[in-house]
């Protein structure tokens, strides 16, 4: 059972954090009359300047002059924004395709996205094979009329989720006239192309017709950009960083040699049975462009020579809206969506000697398969000289390179009734949204047909020729062996909702609001794994999810303006699922002694349920991540015997299994601030946020994984004067079962400041500057052990591995001259330790062991953009933007493996300067 504490304590919390002080998040005043409206986070009809939690609105004008092309483009430039956030050009992730925010670092899962203050399917699979999330992706860009960035919580108002804060997407609902859009751009380089048209339509004014309708539709597409497309941009795109003083054998190597192992490379290497040792086979130069090749008889190769930098996209969106006004002050609503996204990314090709995960069998009790230990070449394969069956790594350019295909449909309907009826305004709706996602893993490889085609003489495969000698391969054979590996799957959301609100009797500073509502939620998620990978048959793990939520849920709400000067808030939140139920508090307080001056803070509760990926019995997936190999690599130093510093940042698989008895995950956040007006025109807060999330489910961190001694390990054990050291073979793989095991605990300020400039005759400026900053980013484990990630490169068990810089900085400028508007937005990041947490050892080295880079640091990174926009006439406007205005080049990063050699969310400085231009027609 899952029992919060009482409202009463929550104050008496509250109260203490306010002793030791935390400040919390800026909004901006708005000047002259304001009108009432529904405030994110609340059920109570006020101004946003009245809220006491702390609200960003960002307005269609913002992102409008920020030039960026899509929703998630603009949310992920927040200062707020942190670790777990999902961009475009991360691939190779479980979540291809899809894009997704993360407040305060605290993962995609842990912020709530709405649209029109509703729920949306989530996207089809999980990222990291765990954590359910919004794909950012399905909302059409050119219907937007603002978002509102809560950034504190609202399990209050919202239920699970929203433990970080609320990203509330609201679409233009009254709009008349018809607008046609069409803007395209492409790099500096002349690639990267992307074009987009949109045409928006509405009819009817609401107040005089009593009706309207709007209809928007656009349709968008990008060109792939490969890695090997930037190799003259410095190190980026590269998967070869010698030139800058690191070692052979990075992370996107293969094909090297080292004793008693081999990564796969595209000429072939057998073991000699007699040495243990790999001995590579000739003609690596018809395959690999690396001239300063492997000294150990290797061939080496890099990702970049396949790998896609960001995908080839194309898609639509369609969204209409009709509202009628009925008699007795009711209005009837409907919209309905539907977004289709294509995305495809190439990755580098298979190889023989992959290591699977998936569910038991009787057939294999274990669920893992170990293909480079089990797929030999035949004694008397015509290229095997040692005349008795050995290993083999090869990786399998005569197949080509993989390429993911991820195909997303989303769709949403709602209808709904509001109005006044006995006092009150109420709005009830119901919604339904679905999420299906089709994949298409192309060359992947059928293993049982490879073993039998490099080892058994009497199969009708035999023999499959490797490396030099593939030409003389029948097509039959690839028909046979290479396949399409594809899945279906789809989430299902329902949800009927009813709130209402009104006045009740006089306070001293106004009248008291109540806020009532209740909510009955279904989630039906069934992702099946890859056709093929549920016994190990192909080569990729399993990862599937499947499940059921039924949520049913009562709230109320109370603002209480017991002084001209205070007002306090308060909502509590009963939440009912199968297994547990929930019970969240919130409350704030605003104090405002002068007009242009107030403090205001919050305290709330919040949750987080196990998501079906994370509780379900048929729910496994297999992930990956960089750690240092404690056994071969213990305190940084590869160990004697034959480790190499390859060991020291090694990726490796962690098994994931549903746990049916995972209880879900809690919060306390407490938010404190300031919000001033020195000057009639300028706008100044200073806030802070505190959040503890406890019960935290994970699985076992990889560097625990790591160090378990079930951990699987290549038979390449050490050797130490000629003693052989068992289990300290190179690590492949490890279980890592979901958990409620750490708590996390994140700590910072956020200041805002805006400032309006009149120009008189030269038109009116806005300057305006966002801050955030980390303080303490904490997670401990079950076992106490506590891990700081504030200004380090972790959590690289997270996602991408992108890090959390403890500051981050964007400044715009707005300038509006008669016809003519021009915008520029800088954009910086802090500098990051480059160590997977506070106080570990450098988490990269250089060839010569010294710490990398600069001293074990990532360097800073700012962009620039500028845009302007020109009214031709009245009806015609043209506009452009160019991104990363300088060219800054993304700093060289060697630990991330979200992009190559350099951190994703850099993206603008490993693409370079971006042009795009545009034109906008209304009538």
């Amino acid at each position: 059972m899952h029992q919060k504490k009482a409202v009463a304590q929550a104050v008496s919390l509250a109260l203490a954090y306010v002793a030791f002080g935390a400040p919390a998040l800026a909004q901006d005043t708005v000047q002259g009359s304001i009108q009432r409206v529904e405030v994110t986070g609340s059920s109570i009809k006020r101004a946003t300047a009245e809220t006491a939690s702390p609200i960003q609105v960002i307005s269609r004008e913002d992102i409008a002059k920020s030039g960026k092309a899509t929703v998630a483009e603009y949310l992920q430039t927040l200062t707020a924004d942190g670790a777990g956030s999902l961009p475009t050009g991360f691939g190779n992730g479980f979540a291809a395709g899809s894009t997704a925010i993360s407040l305060r670092g605290l993962g995609a899962t842990s912020t709530l996205v709405l649209l029109n203050g509703r729920r949306m399917a989530p996207f089809a699979r999980a990222d990291d094979g765990q954590k359910s999330f919004t794909d950012l992706s399905t909302v059409p860009m050119e219907a937007v009329e603002r978002i509102e960035v809560l950034k504190d919580g609202a399990s209050s108002t919202y239920g699970a989720d929203a433990i970080a804060g609320v990203v509330n997407i609201i679409l233009r609902k009254d709009f008349t006239g018809l607008v046609f859009k069409i803007e395209a751009g492409e790099s500096r380089y002349r690639d990267a192309e992307q074009g987009k048209a949109a045409i928006t339509w509405g009819k009817g004014r609401l107040d005089e017709d009593g009706y309207n309708w709007m209809v928007n539709a656009e349709v968008y597409g990008n060109h792939e950009l490969m890695n090997k497309d930037r190799s003259d941009r410095d190190w980026i795109g590269h998967g070869d960083i010698r030139p800058w003083g690191y070692a052979a054998n990075g992370q996107f190597a293969s094909g090297y040699i080292t004793p008693g192992a081999a990564s796969p490379s595209p000429a072939g290497a057998i073991r000699d049975p007699k040495t243990g040792n790999y001995v590579g086979l000739a003609g690596c130069s018809q395959f690999s462009p690396v001239t300063a090749q492997d000294p150990a008889g290797g061939c080496l190769w890099y990702a970049d020579q396949f790998r896609s930098m960001q995908p080839k996209i194309g898609g639509i969106n369609l969204y209409t809206r009709f509202t009628k006004n009925l008699d007795g002050d009711l209005q009837l609503y409907g919209e309905a969506g539907y977004s289709k996204r294509d995305t495809e990314f190439t990755l580098v090709p298979p190889s023989t000697s992959s290591t699977v995960a998936f569910p038991p069998n009787a057939a294999n009790p274990s669920g893992v398969i170990l293909y480079g230990n089990t797929i030999l070449m035949a004694a008397n394969h015509p290229q095997n000289p040692y005349g008795v069956a050995t290993r083999v790594r090869y990786s399998m350019f005569d197949v080509g390179a993989s390429t993911r295909s991820a195909d997303n449909e989303f769709s949403r309907f709602v209808v709904g009734l509001k109005g006044q009826r006995f006092g009150w305004d109420f709005d009830t709706g119901y919604t339904h949204s679905e999420s299906a996602l089709d994949l298409n893993y192309s060359n992947m490889i059928n293993m049982k047909v490879l073993q039998q085609a490099l080892g058994n003489p009497a199969s009708q495969y035999f023999p499959y020729y490797i490396g030099t000698q593939a030409g003389k391969n029948p097509a039959s054979l690839y028909s046979a062996m290479v396949v399409n590996a594809k899945s279906h799957s789809t989430t299902e959301l329902d949800v009927v909702d009813f709130k209402a609100s009104r006045e009740l009797f006089a306070l001293p500073g106004g009248n008291m609001g109540l806020a009532v509502g209740a909510e009955y939620r279904r989630l039906k998620l069934d992702n099946p794994s890859l056709s093929g990978s549920e016994d190990g048959t192909i080569n990729s793990s399993y990862v599937a999810a499947k499940g059921t939520d039924d949520v049913k849920a009562v709230f109320v709400e109370v603002a209480a303006p017991v002084l001209q000067t205070v007002e306090l808030t308060g909502a509590v939140r009963y939440d009912k699922y199968k297994n547990f139920n929930s019970t969240t508090p919130k409350l704030g307080a605003k104090w405002t002694p002068v007009k242009t001056f107030a403090l205001r803070g919050t305290y709330s509760e919040g949750f987080r349920a196990p998501g079906p990926a994370e509780s379900g019995a048929q729910s496994q997936s297999t992930g990956n991540s960089s750690v240092r190999d404690p056994i071969r690599c213990p305190g940084g130093t590869p160990a004697a015997g034959g480790a190499t510093q390859a060991d020291c940042s090694i990726t490796i698989g962690a098994v994931k299994v549903g746990n049916p008895n995972l209880q879900p995950e809690e919060s306390k956040g407490y938010t404190l601030g300031m919000v001033w007006d020195p000057l009639p025109n300028t706008s100044f807060s200073l806030d802070g946020w505190k959040i503890k999330r406890s019960n935290e489910i994970n699985p076992l961190s990889y560097v625990e994984a790591a160090a378990l001694p079930t951990a699987i390990r290549q038979d390449n054990n050490l050797v130490v004067n000629g003693v052989v050291r068992p289990n300290t073979g190179t690590l492949l793989l490890s279980n890592a079962p979901y958990q409620n095991s750490s708590y996390t605990e994140v700590k910072g300020i956020d200041l805002d400041l805006k400032q309006r400039i009149a120009l008189g005759s030269y038109g009116r400026a806005v300057v305006g500057l966002t801050w955030t900053h980390v303080a303490t980013w904490m997670r401990v484990e079950k076992n106490g052990t506590a891990f700081q990630y504030a200004g380090t490169h972790g959590n690289c068990d997270t996602s991408n591995c992108a890090g959390t810089p403890k500051n981050k900085i964007s400044v715009n400028a707005n300038w509006d001259y008669d016809k003519l508007s021009m915008s520029a937005i800088a954009n910086w990041r802090d500098s990051m330790d480059n160590v997977r947490f506070a106080g570990d050892k450098c988490a990269s080295q250089f060839a010569d062991g010294s710490p990398a880079p600069y001293g074990c640091k990532l360097a800073s990174f700012m962009t620039v953009d500028l845009s302007a926009r020109y009214k031709l006439t009245a009806n015609w406007q043209i506009y452009g933007s160019i991104q990363n205005l300088f060219d800054k080049v993304a700093p060289l990063d060697p630990l991330t493996y979200g992009g190559l050699s350099y951190n994703p969310m850099d993206a603008s400085g490993a693409i370079g300067r971006y042009f795009k231009v545009g034109a906008r027609y209304q009538f």
